[in-house]
């Protein structure tokens, strides 16, 4: 089997759509086509399923992507591995996250990099809510996974990662509690909890916006540094939270309701580093949180989903 043949197989046995894997491939629609043909010419029996609406594996196909993924990974790691080699990536690197889905995703990079690159350790921490950029500005994190967007002259950053939906986390005995879903003109009848410290104003309106779209004036709350204090503070009734929506699995607690927005914006996510600071430490570490990222917004997009089934 020639290596295009199986890259492509294994491609389209993931995706299961022609298009996708020509993208992914940087080939023509044609030549993924021709490339599977080939393949199953080789194997002597039809590997995929073809009608105008789908594409499925075959028994056979089931049974060969089983067969040649393992092998496939392995010749992978192993390329991966000499060209780190190579590279002279044998190093420390210090990464943090901004909340415990940021860590998740971190935690998947840093397993997958302990097999493609074993040279390479990597050193984990939370960042601090009340100073989003100060450690990665000293050096203590040589790129962090945090909420974009990320307005700073000495600091650069790759494309958004992935992104999640947001919701309103109220008192369980506010009028908001009981409703399905909530838009932002909502935020004009609770009092947002805002953030204490070294924060750029421009990430404080995300987190806490002064007005509606409307214009009406939103109230501020009081001023937090760690997320149980605002959730202490909101179970309290002195305020709410505007948060993203992996706070209501995170944090789930009595007294609390999570609400989601029909309107809101998402919250986008993706890596941040010093201007200028492109090792190639840092770029096996991009490539396996891209990985990571879309894996687990798969995941998120099937929670979505089954949530949004009727009971």
């Amino acid at each position: 089997m020639e290596r295009d043949e199986v890259e492509v197989f294994l491609l389209l046995a993931e995706e299961l759509h022609f298009g996708r894997t020509a993208e992914r491939m940087r080939l023509s629609r044609a030549r993924v086509s021709q490339l599977v043909q080939r393949l199953e010419r080789r194997v002597g029996a039809p590997l995929f399923v073809r009608t105008s609406r789908r594409v499925a594996l075959t028994s056979l196909g089931r049974q060969l992507r089983a067969d040649l993924e393992p092998h496939h990974r392995a010749m992978q790691a192993a390329l991966a591995r000499a060209v780190a080699t190579a590279r002279g990536i044998d190093t420390v690197l210090h990464v943090g996250f901004s909340t415990p889905l940021t860590g998740e995703i971190v935690l998947k990079a840093t397993e997958a990099l302990r097999v493609s690159h074993p040279g390479l350790a990597v050193e984990i921490c939370e960042v601090p809510l009340t100073d989003p950029y100060g450690q990665l500005r000293r050096g203590e994190f040589d790129v962090q996974l945090q909420e974009l967007p990320v307005r700073e002259d000495d600091l650069g950053g790759g494309p958004q990662l992935f992104a999640e939906e947001r919701v309103l986390a109220v008192p369980s005995s506010h009028p908001l509690a009981v409703r399905d879903a909530v838009s932002m003109e909502d935020l004009a009848d609770v009092p947002l909890l805002t953030i204490d410290g070294d924060v750029p104003d421009y990430w404080q309106e995300l987190q806490a916006p002064a007005h509606t779209p409307g214009g009406l004036p939103i109230a501020r709350g009081p001023a937090v540094t760690n997320m149980q204090e605002a959730l202490m503070l909101v179970a309290g009734g002195r305020g709410a939270l505007f948060t993203a929506a992996h706070t209501r699995t995170y944090y789930a607690r009595p007294g609390i309701a999570y609400v989601p927005f029909v309107d809101a914006d998402p919250v986008g996510y993706g890596l941040v580093w010093r201007a200028g600071n492109h090792t190639g430490a840092l770029q096996a570490f991009a490539a396996a949180a891209r990985a990571a990222a879309r894996e687990r917004s798969g995941e998120l997009t099937g929670e979505a989903a089954r949530r949004a089934l009727p009971v």
